[in-house]
């Protein structure tokens, strides 16, 4: 080890030496290479300078300006060429540019085509499915059927005169004859002329007025051949001259089969029941009714004739609220005969007369005679046994009004089951919003066979008098006015006034034979273009779709089956037809409220019609556009749109509903004078657009019934609501399962104003509404005939008084038959396009109107019909986080 040292310090030093030596050759070797060469560059620059200068030096000094002006021209010529190469180079890059637009419009269209052609395939698969259906249905759809008639030979047909006994017990099966009454006949009736026969009522008032009311019932028939119900009034006659006018009747025939008597009496004055006779077959409606004369299911028990001829008659109605008035109950009546004799009826009078003095809060008003002041009266005509009204009508009005019930005491002699005194009480009753108590069970009420009177009155047996003040303080406000609200609505539609009473005993009979009502009236849509004029098209029409979503299918116009449930509709909702939301006078062509197939139906042979989600199977966005799906068969909507005077502005309206699914015509009632201009261009959408001249100006036109609808669901646009296609139909898909609502997009509501204690209109964003506007909503078209021809017209009136409100009054109308509030969908709280001329409900004079609307709607109704909602409708998948190979129902709803 230790000679290793020295030996390696010697090698590393020779190292270190021999590498100083090379890097001194490189050096030397480096410098003799660049040296010459720097040398030769630099020498070779400056002999250019020299010689430059000397070249300078020998120019003149023309020669000289000549060559400077040549250098300019050729750079001028250079920076031209630059200039040019440069644009040239802008040009190609915004070509470049165009054609990468043109590629991304390319690439746009690509996906619209591919998204139409996918519409286009779905369309396909549905009219193939719709074809295979009508031939599997291989029938016509059904419509209103031809009216059969009675041969002219039937009324030469006699039968006997049935006896006394036989007549005593005639019901429909023994002693009607079905024959004349077809159930296609329109149930024609036959009037004798009052006057021709006025013998056999010699009341002058009520011999015009219910001529005059009788006249406008569509069932009368001047044609007595035809006829399937013979109607007689019957006044205050003698029995004697009753027996002998009777068989004198034209086609009383003998035994007087298919006749109606009809007796009416004007009120608790009117007068005896008819004289007890043999009348054979003949049916007989009075107010009257007393065991062992009057026939069940076949004689009619009818209120007296207590109001107007017809027209409005909501002024006589008082309030619904509060529920508790100052009274809880009332009763003024005595009888005729003094005190009570039967000991069950004293036993009652000395109850009722204990409430006078419980201790409990409640007031009562409980006169068993006459105060001196409201004496009785010494014109009725009590029969068996009947308490008599005390006062005269406006006295007892003024009680009634303040009372929460009404007390209607039975006759002492029980063989007595209505009396048109008995009817009157209960009439004034409904009239003032008293709910009536009827303390004696053998009572008969009017038009006992189609309307449920549990819904608006108490009826109890005497027996339950000691109960009767904790029955009367056990309801609830909510029933207490839910049973005023069906008084008034029995009062108001069925005895209200004499054209009420004499329509209602015509549907009575109708609905006893289960014939259809005649359809009710569509308006009629005149063109605003003459016959010969062709309106021009405005072609190339862009829908507003998104390029990527497909809505649904293209469809051919497709309208609503009719007059499905002719037969069956009373059958199964006749209750509510009556007592509900129908009009049991009138056949509309659907309602909103028809029955629901069971799921598994549309798939166990019930399906026609149906188009499921993915066939039954359900999916995400793609099979939800493929199908309408829902509880109900395939369907389309009708567009209407009100305009006055604004031509561009509805032409472009119109032109944003191309290509919407599920379109099937778009409706446009022309409120204005002036026909349209002859140069006008009209976009060319797909469906058509039928332009119906409206008979004035009214914004009630909005709601027609037009005959051009040919579909249940309406689309109710403004023609400067601006509504993207995927609203429309997700709006129409919201109200396919609402279809007895208002479905809208803006909301609105009414607010309590504290200060005056009355309602205000308020379009202030809130969390809770009422109202939507129908500036853009859906809505059943069986609401736009309750609209024009049902509702009181004092709202009509009261809209064309402020060309105002009737999107107000179509809320209240729907909610005060539906009792549901209506249906808002989407963010939406306005609708107004850009750009559109601000309208008139941007004036404050606007608002103020539309308090004064909301305030007197309520007086007619009789209380506030809008209810409060808190919750607005979404599609199911909105901000739902779902696969990637998934699609939303909706994109952007």
């Amino acid at each position: 080890m230790s000679n290793a040292g020295p030996w390696l310090a010697r090698v590393r030093m020779s190292r270190a030496v021999a590498l100083v030596l090379l890097l001194i050759g490189i050096l030397t070797v480096a410098t003799h290479f660049y040296l010459p060469k720097f040398e030769s560059t630099g020498i070779h620059r400056s002999r250019l300078k020299l010689e430059a200068l000397e070249d300078l030096g020998s120019l003149k000094a023309a020669d000289l300006k000549f060559r400077i002006e040549e250098m300019l021209q050729i750079k001028g010529s250079v920076s031209l060429e630059l200039r040019d190469l440069e644009g040239r180079r802008h040009a190609l890059q915004a070509e470049v540019g165009n054609y990468n637009q043109k590629i991304e419009d390319l690439k746009l269209e690509l996906s619209k085509q591919q998204t139409e052609l996918e519409r286009l395939k779905i369309s396909v698969e549905q009219a193939q499915v719709a074809q295979q259906e009508a031939i599997e249905r291989n029938s016509p759809e059904v419509a209103m059927p031809k009216r059969l008639f009675p041969p002219r030979s039937a009324l030469s047909e006699i039968l006997p005169m049935p006896s006394a006994q036989e007549s005593s017990i005639c019901r429909m099966n023994l002693c009607f004859d079905y024959s004349l009454c077809a159930l296609t006949s329109g149930f024609p009736i036959y009037l004798y002329d009052p006057e021709v026969f006025e013998y056999l009522e010699t009341d002058s008032f009520l011999r015009t007025h219910l001529a005059q009311t009788f006249g406008y019932n569509p069932h009368i028939n001047q044609d007595p051949s035809r006829a399937c119900i013979f109607i007689a009034l019957v006044g205050n006659v003698t029995k004697e001259n009753l027996e002998t006018a009777l068989p004198k009747l034209p086609y009383w025939r003998v035994d007087g089969r298919n006749h109606l008597l009809l007796h009416v009496t004007r009120g608790p004055y009117g007068g005896p029941p008819l004289s007890k006779i043999n009348v054979g077959r003949a049916m007989i409606a009075q107010s009257t009714a007393i065991e062992g004369i009057f026939r069940p299911k076949f004689d009619l028990i009818i209120p007296p004739a207590m109001g107007p001829p017809g027209g409005d008659i909501w002024q006589e109605y008082s309030l619904m609220v509060p529920a508790r008035r100052r009274l809880l109950m009332s009763f003024q009546g005595q009888l005729a005969s003094g005190a009570p004799k039967e000991e069950l009826d004293k036993f009652v009078v000395a109850q009722l007369q204990s409430l006078l003095n419980t201790k409990a809060t409640d007031k009562f008003i409980l006169d068993f005679v006459c105060p001196e002041q409201y004496p009785a009266s010494t014109t009725i005509q009590a029969v068996g046994g009947e308490w008599m009204p005390c006062g005269t009508e406006s006295s007892r009005a003024t009680i009634l009004k303040s009372s929460t019930f009404s007390l209607i005491l039975a006759p002492t002699d029980v063989a007595v089951s209505s009396t048109p005194l008995i009817l009157s009480r209960l009439v004034e009753s409904l009239k003032s919003g008293a709910v009536p108590v009827l303390l004696g069970d053998h009572l008969q009420l009017p038009f006992s066979e189609t309307l449920m009177w549990k819904k608006a009155v108490l009826h109890l047996p005497k027996a339950r008098v000691t109960e009767l003040h904790l029955v009367l303080r056990a309801i609830p406000d909510s029933d207490l006015l839910t049973m005023r609200r069906q008084g008034r609505l029995f009062w108001e539609r069925y005895m209200g006034s004499v054209q009420a009473l004499t329509d209602t005993v015509v549907a009575a009979l109708r609905d006893r034979l289960l014939i259809p009502p005649l359809p009710a009236e569509q308006e009629s849509s005149p063109s605003v273009f003459n016959s010969s004029f062709v309106p021009l098209k405005m072609d190339n029409v862009v829908p507003e779709t998104e390029a990527e979503e497909s809505l649904g299918p293209i469809e051919p116009p497709y309208p609503s089956p009719q007059y499905r449930r002719n037969y069956s509709l009373f059958l199964t909702q006749g209750f509510e037809m009556w007592n509900d939301w129908g009009d049991p006078f009138h056949l509309y062509p659907q309602l909103p409220y028809d029955p629901l197939l069971p799921s598994e139906a549309k798939f166990l042979g019930s399906g026609l019609g149906f188009r499921p989600i993915g066939h039954g199977a359900g999916g995400s966005g793609r099979e939800f556009s493929e199908a309408l799906g829902g509880n109900v068969a395939r369907e389309q909507y009708t567009v209407v749109m009100l305009t006055y005077e604004r031509e561009q502005v509805l032409l472009a309206s119109i032109a944003r509903l191309v290509g919407l699914p599920y379109l099937n015509k778009v409706v446009v009632v022309w409120n204005s004078p002036k026909p349209p201009a002859e140069d006008l261009r009209w976009p060319d959408i797909g469906v058509p657009v039928q332009v119906i001249k409206a008979g004035r100006n009214s914004l009630n036109n909005r709601f027609l019934p037009y005959d051009a609808i040919e579909t249940e669901a309406i689309l109710s646009v403004d023609d400067d609501a601006h509504l993207r296609p995927d609203e429309i139909l997700f709006g129409f898909r919201v109200w396919r399962e609402q279809r007895d609502r208002l479905v809208g997009f803006p909301g609105r509501y009414h607010a309590w104003d504290l200060e005056h204690n009355s309602w205000n209109y308020n379009s202030n964003y809130s969390c809770e509404l009422s109202m939507v506007l129908t500036g853009a909503a859906f809505f059943h078209k069986y609401y736009a005939y309750l609209y024009s021809y049902w509702m009181p017209q004092a709202i009509r009136e009261k809209v064309d008084e402020y060309m105002n409100c009737e999107d107000i009054a179509m809320n209240f109308l729907v909610s005060h038959i539906t009792r549901k509030p209506p249906v808002k969908v989407t963010s939406r709280w306005t609708f107004r396009c850009p750009g559109c001329p601000v309208s008139l409900s941007e004036d404050n004079t606007h608002f103020q109107e539309r308090h004064k609307c909301i305030n007197f709607f309520s007086e007619v109704y009789g209380y506030m019909p809008l209810l409060n909602t808190q919750f607005r409708a979404d599609s199911i998948l909105f901000k739902t986080r779902i696969p990637h190979d998934k699609q939303k129902c909706f994109k952007f709803i």
